[in-house]
Order: C-alpha cells, then sequence, then structure tokens
C-alpha cells in the first residue's frame, strides 16, 4: 500500500520533506529566540515561574527597597517584584526609600507608586547611608513579614519565596547567601576576609553577613536599631538580642546598570564597627567584663616586667639601660585606667537600668 501510494502520489515524500525541513527551521528559530532573550535577561532567571502557589504562611509581606541614584534599575525591578509575588497568592507592599539621589530615581519612583498602589516611597533629604534608610524604612511597615533587597538588580526577586519560606520554619531572621558573587576581584577577596573575621569574633555561623537579601519577622525589626554602617551586622544584632538566624543560598547577579558603591574606606569602617557591635551588644550592661579584663591583663603584665627586672636589681644588675622598666611601669598605669573606666562604667549602667532592655517572647 505505501508503495502505492508513493508511486500515485510521487510529491507527497518531497512535501512531507519539505514540511519536516521547515518545522526543523522554525523549532531551530524558537531555540535561537529563546536563547537570545535568556542571554538579554541572564540577571533574572525565572524560578518565579516554576513556584508552586502554596499560600505563604504570612498575613502580609513588606519588602524595603533602599537606593541610591539607581534610575535604570527601578522599573524592571518593580515588575520582577510584582510578576513573582503575583504567584504567592499573598497581600504585599513595596517600600522604596531614596537615600537622597541626584538622578531621576525619585521621579521613577513616584511613577510606579502612582500606577500601583502597592507601592509606596520614602525620599531622605540628604545622603544618610544605607543603614538610616533601612530604619525609616522599618518603621513604616505594616506587614507581619519584612523582606529588604537591594536596588541594583544583583539581588534576585525571585528569591523572597524562598526566604519567606524558610522564616516559617520557625527562624526569626533569614540572611541570603550569595554563594556564587558577580562583583570586582577586590571586593569578593575584601567581603571573604570580612566575613571570616565577623563570624570568628561572633560565633555566628552566617557566611555572608552583608547580603541585602534578608527576611525577619515584624519582632526583630521592632526591637533592633540600625544606624551608622550598622546593616552589615543585623545577624549578629538579632542573634544577640536571642533571635533564631539562619541564611540560604540565594542568587546574585552582574551588576547591569551603574557603578558599585563599594569604596576601600567602607572596608576599615565595617570593622570599627563589628568593635561597636561587639562593644554595645556583649558589654554595654556589663562593661567591666570588658574593661577588667583589658586592665588586669596590662597590670599582669607589667607586674611581671618590673618584678623581673627588680629581681635583677636586687642581685646587682643595673636598670638605667632597661627600657623594659618603663614599658612595665606604662603596662602597671594602663591596667588600672581600664579597670577604672570599666567601673565608672559599671556605675553608670546601675543607675540608669530598666526593664525596656528586655525582650518578652510571650505572656500568658
Amino acid at each position: 500500500m505505501e508503495e502505492q501510494e508513493k508511486k500515485e502520489n510521487p510529491g507527497s515524500e518531497v512535501q512531507k520533506s519539505e514540511q519536516e525541513t521547515k518545522n526543523s527551521s522554525q523549532y531551530r528559530g524558537n531555540q535561537q529566540r529563546r536563547r537570545f532573550y535568556n542571554r538579554n535577561r541572564r540577571h533574572y532567571s525565572p524560578r518565579y515561574s516554576q513556584q508552586s502557589r502554596d499560600k505563604i504562611k504570612f498575613n502580609k509581606v513588606s519588602i524595603v527597597v533602599p537606593l541610591l541614584n539607581e534610575e535604570e534599575s527601578l522599573n524592571p525591578l518593580a515588575n520582577e517584584i510584582k510578576k513573582v509575588l503575583k504567584l504567592t497568592d499573598v497581600s504585599y507592599e513595596v517600600i522604596f526609600v531614596d537615600d537622597g539621589s541626584t538622578d531621576n530615581s525619585l521621579k521613577i519612583i513616584k511613577e510606579i507608586c502612582r500606577t500601583d498602589k502597592r507601592f509606596k516611597f520614602l525620599s531622605l533629604r540628604k545622603n544618610y547611608g544605607k543603614s538610616a534608610a533601612l530604619q525609616v524604612g522599618f518603621l513604616q511597615t505594616t506587614g507581619d513579614a519584612v523582606v529588604t533587597m537591594d536596588a541594583d538588580l544583583q539581588d534576585d526577586p525571585s528569591e523572597i519565596p524562598n526566604l519567606l519560606k524558610k522564616l516559617a520554619e520557625d527562624f526569626d531572621l533569614v540572611s541570603g547567601w550569595k554563594k556564587i558573587r558577580h562583583d570586582p576581584f577586590v571586593k569578593k577577596i575584601s567581603s571573604k576576609f570580612f566575613n571570616f573575621v565577623t563570624r570568628v569574633i561572633s560565633k555566628v555561623k552566617i557566611h555572608d553577613f552583608n547580603c541585602g537579601l534578608k527576611a525577619y519577622r515584624k519582632d526583630v525589626i521592632l526591637n533592633i536599631q540600625v544606624y551608622g554602617e550598622l546593616h552589615r551586622y543585623i545577624p549578629l544584632l538579632a542573634h544577640w538580642k536571642g533571635y533564631k538566624v539562619t541564611e540560604i543560598v540565594v542568587k546574585h547577579h552582574p551588576r547591569r546598570y551603574g557603578k558599585t558603591k563599594f569604596g576601600i574606606s567602607r572596608f576599615f569602617k565595617g570593622f570599627l564597627d563589628l568593635i561597636t557591635v561587639v562593644f554595645t551588644t556583649r558589654y554595654i550592661r556589663r562593661p567591666l567584663h570588658l574593661f577588667g579584663f583589658l586592665g588586669a591583663i596590662a597590670f599582669l603584665i607589667g607586674t611581671i616586667v618590673n618584678g623581673y627586672l627588680t629581681y635583677l636589681w636586687i642581685t646587682g644588675g643595673y636598670l638605667s639601660n632597661r627600657p623594659m622598666l618603663f614599658l612595665g611601669i606604662l603596662l602597671i598605669i594602663v591596667g588600672v585606667q581600664f579597670f577604672s573606666v570599666g567601673l565608672l562604667g559599671e556605675m553608670f549602667v546601675h543607675n540608669t537600668r530598666s526593664e525596656k532592655e528586655y525582650i518578652i517572647k510571650e505572656r500568658g
């Protein structure tokens, strides 16, 4: 029968071959277009299209986005946030905090907020810093869960549902971990070193303290104060307040527009802020534990040095050419001063202690 059909319709084979070639060409064209689309949109993974529509276990989510001169990124960011959260069936608000931008960022934000009432904005009169922008944004949130992210398109909005799902697992703060970073080499190395030192000093097992993507329960942001450059240490502040902190791996994309705000000065400021955080969280209510410890060590070393020199003097040695004598005396004086500062701090704490410093988890 097949041979007979071929004889009766000799052009059918040619048409079939042409159709297959056409379909194959069309398929290759579609593949090329898809590759081209993905290449242009490589900064955003379509993971949100694969997200399940499981309802997020929060009544409302507030997203705080601090920004400085990010005019080109704002519209794409707003569109991606809407696409992602549309699939979660959760009520949300987005709060843009303009930290004194000098470009058209504020104008674009106003237009976004005008067309979608779920978007709000705050504009600071000048550049106060990211910590100040976050703190101002926190005070305006109305959701029982809060997510923070940067506005430069390096943070992927498709990670928001993942952060919220992890937060629902009885955690108070979930920090993102940019395991694969797309940053300049110097920033990568300095960040790894900074995170390592912070992890060792604080004993908090977080790989990326300064990731912009974080999710919080509302209670956390109500009980921590972020100022100066302390936004880097929000996980530490929360941990030392008794909150449960964890992290998940999140996607990080190359910067598409503008330039990084990272400078070498921020590297040194970060370590000064680390000292501030350690003192204000661990020792602010027991300063003698810090100053007394340092004073005791200095006093002990000074006493040993001078004791050794005293022994040499008794046995007939000369001290006129021994600079160690002055070192020993200096260490003893410094030790006494440290101890005195600690005692004064304890007296001040004793007179200003109040019940407001204690956080109540539940009431019966």
